[in-house]
């Protein structure tokens, strides 16, 4: 929920959200425009999106799909990367070669593909904020989603080399990285989970006692954006209610 102090911290600035149709990815839209952004989001097919924002239909696993991305965006000051996802396998030899390079260009490439067209406007303004969306589950990787948590993995080890490349040039980076987020993907995702590992990994419970929303996430996208989190930059914001270990 936007608070009074910050309802319209984000006016003027202009913000584009990958995968923004539903889930996490609307959620985050609602914030940044609840906090006065205007706001650009794409998804793969047409389906509603969050009143007040424009669409593009893309697909972010190809190259074409970004380039269309960046040219209906043509330059951002806010940029959050949350299109992603993967089928599980009953484990890793049953992954696909297919799969594996789906995962990469969806959870990893399309990240490094549109930040490499939207980045360098940014540096000739001297400003702007870029958000990747992760995943808790990279800190207890599990075999039927093997393919996915290397590719976040490799996506918070690309941020955080990012982070450093432009911060000389006013330009922050960071990762957040959801725990167990109920949306229509995540419960889908989790039953299929269950099928293929009857382990109780895909039914476990947070410490918090309860999953999280997608406003959990958004709320945490919408502080790394604004100015609130203006000395935060190559981190990662693991919101998961404790349920990972950490190192």
């Amino acid at each position: 929920m936007t608070t009074i102090e910050n309802a319209r911290e984000l006016k003027g600035k202009r913000a584009l959200v990958t995968g923004g149709s539903r889930g996490i990815g609307a959620a985050i839209v609602r914030q940044l425009l609840d906090a006065g952004a205007e706001v650009l989001t794409t998804a793969r097919s047409v389906g509603p999106v969050p009143e007040g924002a424009a669409f593009v239909q893309a697909d972010v696993r190809t190259r074409a799909g970004v380039a269309a991305i960046a040219e209906a965006a043509m330059q951002v000051d806010i940029l959050v990367h949350n299109a992603g996802g993967a089928q599980p396998f009953e484990g890793t030899a049953a992954i696909p070669d297919e799969e594996w390079q789906e995962a990469l260009d969806l959870n990893y490439l399309s990240s490094v593909r549109l930040d490499a067209l939207l980045a360098p406007g940014m540096r000739e303004r001297g400003e702007g904020v870029i958000v990747h969306i992760s995943s808790a589950a990279v800190l207890t990787p599990m075999a039927p989603f093997l393919h996915y948590t290397a590719a976040k993995a490799a996506l918070e080890n690309y941020s955080r080399g990012l982070a450093l490349e432009l911060a000389p040039f006013g330009i922050r980076v960071n990762t957040v990285s959801p725990g167990r987020v109920t949306t229509p993907g995540g419960v889908q995702t989790r039953e299929q989970w269950a099928r293929v590992d009857p382990t109780p990994g895909a039914n476990a419970t947070t410490p918090l006692g309860r999953d999280g929303r997608p406003e959990d996430i958004a709320n945490a996208v919408a502080f790394l954006v604004s100015d609130r989190a203006g000395w935060l930059t190559g981190s990662n914001l693991i919101v998961d209610a404790g349920e990972f270990p950490r190192s």
